[in-house]
């Protein structure tokens, strides 16, 4: 038995059992490799068929500060974060005392007992960790042990929890993609770990897993930024203009992991694409804008604060109207904010990007499936309107591993748009105008550099113009320009993705919210539920909004719009598209830098009734 001896709860008699149903809090050192170990225990219970999804908690710039990484294991299916924690897992001297505070009433606690423990609960389970003793035992080399010692609280957990340990060598497998060594390394402690646990515990808590089926069966576990990198190749994108930040310089890592596979010429050997790292967020965005102007499909990924250093060249790809698109991974704001934390407080300055009378359709992916959709089809939108598309995930949806349906890939061909060739210009006998409205809908039609024909050149302009590109400052002319610009905003709403509305008949009140917010929503759906509350629910997937959505908001006594800012970012905006629903539409907003959790929200929505 270690030195220092595990404590069961005061009192404790048998308790009925836990299992599949509570979240596990594992508090670790930023740049310790804890990642690896909390990977492994997040597909471990995956693979054993459990509703799982992990939270990564971590700091933004310095090595050894602390880091969180939270996993929720749900038996009913539900995926959204939830307070508080039941298993906590301390091996942070810097955070010990609040770790073991805040866990549960009934929980337990795994702790390395070099470290010192402020106070001790007596309704809590602690299960003392040796594992300094248990790594040097292992002879493990020194460089590693700091990341190898991970792997004891793993061992560990398989004994406490009664986790499968095939099902962890499995994902060790995967993790090191068959390298023997590492995995050999990493099992050893494992194993050790697990040996000595079983040996020295004695187990007196509830909580424990099993198999279980009808909910993983055909899912795959993915991060969102992955799935949008992947969405956005299968949508042919040939030019990515970049600039790191966090949390989206990973939809650009994932390209450039990807694309060589997938985008390589198999007769040539050479690329069909291009990936640039620029000198800032404003040179990316003017990279993709000038290779959107030249046919190519191209993209960017960046965060807020890249966003606004792009609004000037946004502009230009508004009024002269050049198809591209933006990634917008948010975080945390104003300025430099909370780098790793996340927010959806993007949605107000996305929307209206730029000086001037400017309007974007945005997309708002839900989970990793919807990222791969909208990767493909922001292309289609964009080339359709000739105009910038803006895909708004998080951090959140991001970065953080997520069980997902499938991905569907695309059946239909690309669309390329009003796109005229040399053959429609001749029998155009070269008379047409690239900003004219011809068809009522606000779309002129665009020709690309390099149409042989010599109608086919025009200017390109940010500056006032007629419908034939010629520069004018007449007031028609300019006034003319926004107003089939606006009408091509209109145009805009049947082509966005429309929402997913779920409709309760008898429902009083609807709820309205978008992206990563949807486990939540549909997990506080059932409180209110339970509290004798029915709701219907509506998933915003775009702006602007169409028909559906203007109906929704007028037919229920209140309509609560939740979303993950402060201000109530689309509140605002739909008020300002349905002003006449006035106080039956209601805020429910929050941003402290973590998801949004169901018992939050229900509570909200209760208190506002």
């Amino acid at each position: 038995m270690s030195s220092t001896q595990q404590e069961a709860p005061l009192g404790a008699g048998p308790r009925p059992e836990i299992v599949n149903n509570f979240s596990l809090n594992i508090a670790t050192i930023n740049g310790s490799g804890s990642q690896t170990s909390n990977g492994v225990l997040l597909r471990t219970f995956f693979k054993m068929g459990i509703p799982v999804t992990g939270k990564n908690l971590f700091p933004s710039n310095i090595q050894g500060l602390p880091t969180w990484y939270v996993i929720r294991l749900s038996k009913d299916g539900y995926l959204a974060r939830r307070d508080p924690y039941e298993v906590v897992v301390c091996l942070n001297a810097r955070t010990v005392a609040d770790d073991m505070a805040k866990v549960a009433e009934g929980g337990i606690v795994l702790y390395d007992d070099s470290l010192p423990i402020a106070a001790r609960r007596p309704d809590v389970t602690y299960y003392p960790m040796p594992v300094n003793k248990l790594v040097k035992e292992a002879n493990v080399p020194f460089e590693l042990k700091d990341y190898i010692a991970n792997m004891v609280y793993v061992g560990v957990l398989v004994h406490v929890l009664g986790i499968e340990m095939s099902e962890i060598e499995a994902a060790v497998d995967w993790s090191f993609e068959g390298k023997r060594k590492p995995i050999d390394l990493n099992m050893d402690m494992v194993r050790r770990s697990y040996q000595w646990a079983v040996a020295n515990l004695i187990k007196t808590d509830p909580y424990r897993v099993e198999r279980m089926a009808g909910f993983n069966e055909g899912k795959i576990m993915v991060d969102g930024n992955t799935a949008a990198a992947l969405g956005t190749i299968w949508g042919g994108v040939t030019v990515v203009g970049w600039y790191p930040i966090t949390p989206a310089s990973s939809v650009i890592d994932n390209l450039i992991k990807y694309l060589p596979k997938l985008r390589t010429d198999p007769e040539t050997g050479k690329a069909t694409f291009a990936v640039i790292q620029a000198e800032d967020e404003l040179a990316a965005i003017g990279m993709v804008v000038g290779a959107g102007w030249a046919g190519a499909r191209a993209m960017t990924a960046t965060s807020g604060p890249g966003l606004d250093l792009m609004a000037e060249f946004a502009g230009l790809a508004y009024f002269a109207e050049v198809p591209a698109v933006i990634w917008d991974v948010q975080r945390v704001g104003p300025s430099t904010g909370l780098p790793t934390r996340t927010s959806q407080a993007d949605i107000l300055s996305a929307y209206y990007l730029s000086h001037g009378d400017t309007r974007y359709p945005l997309l708002f992916p839900a989970d990793p499936a919807e990222c791969f959709e909208f990767g493909h089809a922001a292309f289609d939108l964009a080339e359709r309107l000739q105009t910038l598309v803006m895909v708004l995930s998080d951090l959140d949806l991001g970065m953080n591993v997520w069980a997902s349906a499938p991905f569907q890939y695309p059946e239909k061909p690309l669309d390329r748009g009003k796109v005229l060739d040399a053959e429609q210009l001749r029998a155009l006998s070269g008379s047409w105008g690239r900003y004219r409205d011809v068809d009522g809908d606000g779309i002129g039609y665009r020709t690309l550099p390099g149409t042989p024909h010599p109608a086919a050149a025009y200017f390109t302009r940010g500056t006032g113009h007629t419908d034939a590109a010629t520069y004018s400052e007449r007031p028609e002319d300019w006034e003319g320009n926004l107003d089939r610009l606006a009408r091509k905003f209109e145009t805009a709403r049947a082509l966005v993705p429309g929402p997913v509305v779920d409709e309760v008949e008898g429902a009083r009140i609807g709820i309205i919210s978008l992206g990563s917010n949807h486990p939540a929503i549909v997990e506080a759906r059932d409180l209110l539920r339970t509290a004798g509350i029915e709701s219907s629910y509506l998933r915003l997937r775009a702006l602007p909004i169409n028909g559906a959505v203007r109906e929704f908001m007028h037919r229920f006594e209140k309509v609560f719009v939740v979303e993950n800012n402060h201000d109530g970012q689309l509140h605002q905006i739909l008020l300002s598209e349905e002003p006449l629903c006035g106080g039956d539409l209601v805020a429910v907003a929050r941003n402290n830098g973590l998801s949004l959790t169901a018992a939050w929200i229900a509570e909200q929505i209760q208190g506002k009734m």
